[in-house]
């Protein structure tokens, strides 16, 4: 028996990690395709260590996209089909393989309205989130619509409401002075407000000839936080001296407004395809902050015994703010060609050409800064080639024994206006030893430049800044000095993949494992936490006062001489059903029924409440009352290497063993897990996480215990519960969710 392909299923050498039906993708409960993704997370995230931070490439239908915005708030029940697949396959559609591919494949027929409202706060108070979306999709003869409208909240968490311990010299021991704690925000006030249309059509008879897309987003986002208050230490006339707070918090406020827009444009061009995309945007960023009070007069005061040092403080007037204000201005664009130009005894040779050119500009300007408004910008023209080479092949009848034995060469070039050429290439080996087990291996290099940012932002000052002195075990404020560094250099990365993908005789069973070495060569990075060992490696950049205490530093970007690193990540799928399947086949299973042969549309349902209105319901949310599904996935990753060589002198900071870039170390094991099940309309999902305990050495030493996070989501579609809307009808399409988030209370904590 041979399984009919999809149309849009990806035909690639790579197995899947993991495909998801309807039935499957119901049991997650999830609103949106971001919600989905992000429970889906263990299986969509990359551990080869580059890329975006792990999200996925994404592609509709085998397509490239102009940008994820197309299908963020795409209802999930839309989904046909569900594959994610190894990094390497992003090569075929002119992407680096640096993330993995999640290609969605759509129901020919579907439609929804839905509203979503959700609300959270943490179980000890001070900070909310509400969400209030609504949303308009359908989907139809190749072609789609899908207009959202979303306003976010978060209201702000003061270091008071948690008890955080104020740095040395903030806090006033005269108690009518404020308290710091209240004056500064560990979460801001945030307000978000956006709309983000997209519109598809499928070109020629019955949308089969081609699609044309088009996405447009309009965002505003307003910031309010809090950054402490104004310190002066007053001294009196014979000698005596205290640190005095005082006057309202000092405030920054953020205003930043974005447009964005891209276009897609696929079509066959005789048997190669054709697309091209394009995504433009514009991003204003204002931000304003106030100015520290002047103290001369103060401490003058004091001096001559004007002012009693623990007396009152008199109002102080203001010297308003300074304004940071930057607009960023963004062109991407790529055309490619998709085909297979030869056939050999293993068959078909796969080929993709791509051609592309990107355009970045940044204009900012601060008052804090002597420089003014400076401009850069950067143009990139780009090319590069894919072919994929059958050697061995089953299904041909070509050596079969030795089974399925596949090529992947890529070539690609890069031309920045402000950088000079890079270059990148890869070869990959891809064999399918039989039916259920796939090996994989890949080598890639690839040169980088520094960001715009990164080579040119102008020099700014900013003061009262805490930051923890390892070198003297204590939290001190700081001026910090921030910018642009211009002699940053090019960084070449080489990285090395093996994995293994095997469909184990246990039932639904895959396993998966992935060994990746990484090793970069002049990496740019931001300037690290300040060790004794990066101290001692960028003497330059750190001041100290006569008695040895911290009082600047400079933190702009730094070039490191190496980084070195190497891992395994290894997990499993395992799923089922829950029940006996329903009489009837594929009609009477979750997605089953409705218009066309990708099946029915579904209900719109609301997180804590909402639904969708009848007349665009084309079936059940979830499906009908037949068999359920449960699904567990689990993977561990542990670190053999990570290692930073500051210059060609060194010294080698080792990451696993006591140095660190950041604020936390660098754990040698971490797990990802998520499980869940779904039957009769009830669900329950959870995810989690681990991380192994880390340290900091220096001459304080900093120990962090691990960190354990459980999430758990319960949620319900009432469609299923016949009783309850039999003589409620508007309860139809609508979805109820409880969210938990972090179950154990867990927090980074150090000692």
């Amino acid at each position: 028996m041979i399984a009919e392909r999809i149309k849009g299923q990806l035909d690639v050498p790579q197995k899947p990690i993991e495909v998801l039906d309807e039935k499957d993708i119901a049991s997650y409960g999830a609103n949106s395709i971001t919600d989905l993704l992000n429970a889906l997370s263990p299986q969509t995230g990359s551990g080869r260590g580059r890329g975006g931070g792990g999200m996925p490439i994404m592609l509709i239908n085998g397509q490239r996209i102009s940008s994820f915005r197309e299908m963020r708030d795409m209802p999930p029940e839309a989904i046909r089909r569900m594959e994610i697949l190894p990094e390497e396959v992003a090569l075929r559609f002119g992407y680096p393989a640096n993330a993995r591919v999640v290609n969605l494949i759509l129901k020919d027929d579907f439609s929804q309205r839905r509203v979503d409202v959700e609300y959270g706060m943490p179980d000890r108070g001070g900070s909310a989130t509400s969400e209030l979306q609504a949303s308009l999709f359908s989907v139809a003869k190749g072609g789609r619509t899908n207009i959202t409208a979303t306003r976010e909240r978060t209201t702000e968490l003061t270091e008071a409401e948690r008890g955080v311990i104020q740095s040395p010299g903030s806090v006033s021991s005269i108690v009518t002075d404020p308290d710091p704690a209240f004056a500064r925000t560990l979460i801001a006030d945030r307000t978000n407000s956006s709309i983000n249309a997209t519109w598809a059509k499928g070109l020629g008879k019955n949308g089969l000839a081609g699609s044309l897309t088009l996405n447009g987003t309009i965002s505003l986002t307003t910031t309010n936080q809090m950054s402490g208050l104004n310190t002066v230490t007053l001294t009196a006339p014979g000698g005596a001296s205290t640190l005095r707070t005082f006057g309202d918090p000092l405030r920054r406020s953020n205003q930043t407004t974005s447009y964005q827009g891209g276009a897609g444009y696929n079509r066959p061009l005789g048997s190669w395809q054709f697309s091209a995309t394009v995504d433009a945007g514009r991003t204003e960023s204002d931000t304003r902050i106030d100015r520290r009070a002047n103290t001369g007069a103060l401490t003058a005061a004091a001096l001559s015994g004007a002012l009693p040092i623990t007396g009152p403080i008199p109002p102080q007037a203001s010297l308003g703010s300074d304004r940071a204000w930057t607009a960023s201005d963004s062109v991407s664009s790529l055309v490619t060609l998709i085909g297979r130009p030869l056939h050999l005894p293993g068959g078909d040779v796969t080929m993709t050409v791509k051609g592309g050119y990107a355009y970045t500009g940044i204009t900012s300007e601060d008052t804090r800064s002597a420089v003014g408004r400076t401009s850069l910008s950067r143009n990139d023209l780009s090319a590069g080639v894919n072919l994929g080479i059958p050697i061995t092949s089953r299904r041909e009848g070509f050596l079969e024994a030795v089974g399925n034995l596949s090529l992947n060469l890529s070539a690609g070039i890069n031309d920045l206006s402000d950088f000079g050429t890079l270059k990148d290439w890869s070869a990959g080996l891809t064999w399918g030893l039989t039916d259920k087990l796939n090996l994989q291996a890949s080598y890639l290099v690839n040169e980088k430049a520094p960001s715009l940012a990164e080579l040119g932002n102008p020099q700014v000052v900013t003061f009262n800044v805490p930051v923890f002195d390892f070198s003297r075990g204590e939290t001190v404020l700081v001026t910090v000095t921030g910018g642009g560094n211009r002699a940053l250099l090019k960084e070449t990365d080489r990285d090395l993949k093996f994995g293994v993908n095997w469909q184990t005789p246990i039932k639904n069973t895959m396993l998966i494992a992935e060994y990746f070495r990484n090793r970069s060569s002049d990496v740019a990075e931001s300037f690290p936490v300040l060790t004794p060992a990066i101290e001692a490696a960028f003497p330059g950049r750190v001041t100290r006062d006569a008695s040895g205490r911290l009082i600047a530093i400079d933190r702009r970007p730094v070039t490191f001489f190496a980084e070195n690193a190497s891992r395994l990540r290894w997990g499993f799928n395992v799923n089922g059903p829950i029940g006996k399947a329903p009489e009837g086949g594929a009609g009477a299973m979750m997605g089953g029924g409705g218009r066309g042969p990708g099946g029915g549309g579904r209900a719109g349902g609301g997180r804590m409440g909402g639904g969708g209105g009848p007349p665009m319901m084309m079936g059940p949310m979830g499906g009908g009352n037949g068999q359920g599904r449960w699904n567990i996935a689990l993977f561990h990753t542990v670190q053999f290497e990570n290692t930073v060589t500051v210059s060609r002198a060194g010294p080698v900071l080792d990451l696993l063993d006591g140095d660190a870039l950041t604020g936390g170390g660098v754990a040698r094991h971490s797990i990802e897990a998520d499980a869940g099940f779904f039957y009769r309309g009830f669900g329950a999902r959870l995810n989690g996480s681990y991380t192994a305990p880390t340290r900091i050495d220096g001459t304080t030493n900093l120990r962090f215990g691990s960190l354990t996070k459980l999430n758990l989501r319960l949620f319900a579609n009432l469609d299923q519960m016949k009783k309850l809307t039999k003589g409620n009808p508007w309860l139809k399409g609508v979805r109820v969710s409880l969210v938990a988030n972090n179950l154990l209370d867990s927090a980074p904590a150090g000692d």
